[in-house]
Order: structure tokens, then sequence, then C-alpha cells
């Protein structure tokens, strides 16, 4: 039987190699059908959104070569395939027990996407933020929130 610490320290191996790379983390559930199908997904949006040049513009700060080499009706899909193979291999791996945890992982789905969109527009003080960086913002920014979300809701059914 396993440990309450063997099973924490797999779920935090799974979600980080979830974030490293989509499909990592469904090959450590020994989920191979779903790790083919997320990498597979992977890159195609990857190429199809030219998101390797995209991120490379955008750490060297070139954002506007960035937003120029963006395919946007590609990447509007990455944030939601992204956060949904994260959050499929923590649940794969045991993190789906508690309840509502899936709601910020949800909402920084939807807050990445809408990342996406608004990047083209979204500048501060004449600096774009891009079409890499406002995501991960907004999608951290998500995650925050709906970590918030998911209290309200567990104290609301505790009071039920």
């Amino acid at each position: 039987m396993k440990s309450v610490r063997d099973v924490r320290q797999k779920r935090l191996e799974v979600l980080l190699w979830s974030i490293a790379f989509p499909g990592f983390g469904q090959f450590l559930n020994k989920k191979y059908i779903k790790a083919i199908v997320f990498i597979i997904l992977e890159f195609m949006i990857n190429i199809g959104g030219n998101i390797n040049k995209v991120i490379v513009s955008s750490f060297i700060l070139d954002t506007e070569q960035a937003i120029l080499e963006a395919d946007y009706l590609w990447l509007m899909f990455y944030p939601c395939i992204y956060v949904f193979a994260i959050w499929d291999a923590y649940r794969d791996a045991g993190g789906g027990e508690f309840p509502f945890i899936f709601i910020p992982y949800v909402i920084a789905a939807y807050t990445g996407t809408l990342g996406v969109i608004y990047s083209l527009k979204t500048h501060i003080q004449g600096f774009y933020i891009g079409p890499v960086f406002l995501p991960i913002m907004t999608m951290i920014g998500g995650f925050i929130i709906g970590v918030y979300v998911r209290k309200l809701l567990c104290r609301n059914l505790s009071e039920e």
C-alpha cells in the first residue's frame, strides 16, 4: 500500500511533467493512448499556430514579431488542450478525489484563451504583452480565481 507521501509525490511528478509537455503525465500514469493523443494535438497546434517561433520571439522581447508569427485561429486551442492535459494527468494520478478540484483548471483554461484573444490589443505603456506572456498571466490569474471559487463552493457544500 502506498503512503500518503508517495501518492502526493506521484501527483506532483505527474503535474510537473504535464506542465513541461502535454502527454508526458499520461505516460507516467500508463495511459498510453491518451498520452499519444495529447502529444499529437500538441504537435498539430504547435505547428499550426507557429508556437515555437512565437515563444522565441516573445522571450527575446520582440513581441511585435511574435504577434505577426502567431496564427491565432490555432493558438486559441492551446490553453484548453494544455490545461486539460495537466488536469487529466493529475486526476489520473489520484488528484481528482477532492470536491470541485477541477474548478481552478477550468477557469485557467478559459482565462488563458481570453489571454490569447486579447494579446493582440493589450499593452502596458506602449509595450505589447503578446501571445505568450498574456495567456500565461491570465491562466495563472484564472487558476488563483478558481482556487477561491472552489473554496466558496466547498464552504457552501459543507453548510448544507
